[in-house]
């Protein structure tokens, strides 16, 4: 399973457009998007694909001049819509140039872009119909390396809609919910779209999609991965808090959430609120702190280590998390 996210620079500034995927690489994003919306980003296009330490796809949409130009860069794949492509001559010409180059296709469909055939059906059925037609398409021309997307801003017809397409086709599938909106809200839109799928074994590649920074999108996306069972990592336990919470605990709970998230470590830290929600009832916990009026404690599988002043806790659990990561060889 492959975290991918999709830079919002301007694709003709190379130094602000790499920084944003640098960063996105740090974070954990495997694979990169890039919007080519015309021939003034060209000339960049070959710097930017040397300067990135990941994969890039090629985001093509109208001119299909511009998908051949994204190839000669050594762009690693295309996301395209071939209904958007303006004849099947260009459809053919792009897919010529992609199979003599061993670059996938990405077949996009949304509800935005349903082929005009099928413009009649229920909206369901013309995104699952559209897809198989533009793969139809493409099989025809004998290309064969070919990814499908089936997206809406509807998480119950993102889900119907894929998990139609993939009792019929047997095509790798990259998931995500299109227009999930701000942060909050595509968080809970493309926990419930993107992680249904992926339990029941779909998809090979997704996008947490975002309005604001990409950046905000990868935290997110690792934790659907960590919560779908699908990659490893630090799972952050914390109390709701309630009236006998003493210390900022909310803020705690996101600072070493912000700190850890990136780890690989594979443990189950507890930030509890106090002595009720402590050792007890986070026993189930690796390791964690919980805070007490003055003092908290610090506890390890089940065990608490020591006492100290609640501001000295969140430094203490760092310091074990290090000896536990050095004793593991991480």
């Amino acid at each position: 399973m492959v975290i991918q996210s999709m830079t919002n620079t301007d694709t003709g500034d190379v130094p602000g457009t790499l920084a944003q995927i640098r960063r996105l690489a740090e974070m954990g994003c495997q694979a990169v998007r890039l919007a080519v919306p015309d021939v003034s980003v060209v000339p960049g296009l070959k710097k930017i694909r040397a300067g990135s330490p990941v994969p890039l796809i090629a985001d093509i949409h109208f001119d299909h001049r511009l998908a051949l130009h994204a190839l000669e860069a050594g762009f690693d794949k295309l996301r395209i819509n071939p209904g958007t492509m303006g004849s099947q001559k260009a459809v053919a010409e792009v897919v010529a140039a992609a199979k003599s180059r061993g670059v996938p296709i990405r077949v996009g469909v949304n509800s935005g872009s349903i082929h005009t055939k099928y413009q009649g059906l229920p909206r369901l059925e013309g995104l699952v119909a559209s897809a198989l037609y533009y793969c139809q398409l493409l099989e025809d021309m004998d290309f064969h390396d070919i990814v499908v997307s089936i997206k809406s801003s509807s998480v119950g017809e993102t889900y119907q809609a894929t998990l139609d397409f993939a009792r019929r086709a047997d095509y790798p599938l990259h998931l995500g919910v299109t227009e999930a909106g701000t942060l909050h809200s595509s968080t809970v839109k493309s926990a419930m779209g993107i992680g249904s799928l992926l339990l029941l074994g779909i998809g090979d590649t997704f996008r947490v999609s975002v309005t604001g920074p990409p950046e905000e999108e990868i935290p997110v996306a690792h934790q659907i991965m960590r919560a779908a069972g699908l990659s490893q990592g630090i799972e952050i336990i914390s109390c709701p808090t309630c009236g006998r919470t003493s210390f900022p605990l909310a803020e705690v709970a996101q600072e070493v959430e912000r700190r850890l998230g990136s780890s690989s470590i594979p443990l189950k830290v507890a930030v509890m609120g106090c002595a009720v929600n402590g050792p007890g009832e986070a026993k189930h916990a690796d390791l964690g702190i919980a805070f007490g009026p003055e003092r908290g404690v610090l506890f390890y599988q089940g065990k608490i280590l020591g006492q100290w002043p609640n501001r000295q806790l969140v430094e203490q659990l760092y310091r074990l998390l290090d000896q536990i990561s050095r004793s593991r060889g991480e």
